[in-house]
């Protein structure tokens, strides 16, 4: 780009307030760019280069067993979040469940994420574009793929896979949105 080109474009930035575009601020996707015609959902490759972190949880089971469980979404989501209230349309949320590992060291019993268990990802849908597709409803699309086949989409029927452990975030659209304080944060 020539000196006068780029001082133009710097001039009118400057002028209208806009910000200028660069791709750390831009996804590279909306999230029905992750669904073919029929409603099948495939796992952003680039989400934790291209991804804001929304945050961490770690739950502990039964058995005193911990994991981590990190949620991502595209640049935007928290920002429009916080503006509306709500997911946007076409938001990508892509949960990312960890095994961890454990020692005593001088900070006390630190747990850190090693590898990785399962990829649940969700896709905001406020025109309920696949009636018939059993992986689609309640305002979102979901798909689970587990670490063996990282790229093989594994669930059958939202209701059965995953509805049920997002029952008690049903008055937040479904999603636990206290766990993630970007939400909440300006």
């Amino acid at each position: 780009m020539s000196i006068r080109i780029a001082s133009l474009v710097l001039a009118l930035v400057f002028l209208t307030g806009q910000q200028p575009i660069n791709s750390q601020s831009v996804s590279s996707h909306n999230g029905f760019d992750l669904v073919d015609k029929t409603g099948n959902i495939r796992k952003p490759a680039d989400f934790r280069d291209l991804y804001q972190a929304l945050g961490v949880y770690t739950p502990v089971d039964l058995n005193n067993n911990t994991e981590m469980h990190y949620t991502y979404a595209p640049p935007g989501t928290a920002e429009y979040y916080r503006k509306n209230g709500k997911f946007a349309d076409g938001t990508v949320l892509v949960k990312e469940v960890f095994a961890t590992d454990h020692a005593q060291l001088t900070t006390g019993d630190a747990h850190w994420a090693t590898g990785t268990k399962v990829w649940f990802v969700m896709i905001k849908d406020d025109k309920g574009r696949y009636p018939g597709n059993p992986l689609w409803g309640d305002g979102w699309g979901w798909a689970l793929f587990k670490s063996d086949a990282p790229d093989k989409q594994v669930a059958t029927n939202y209701k059965k896979d995953c509805l049920g452990c997002h029952v008690p975030a049903q008055s937040t659209d479904w999603v636990y949105v206290q766990g993630y304080p970007v939400l909440k944060s300006k």
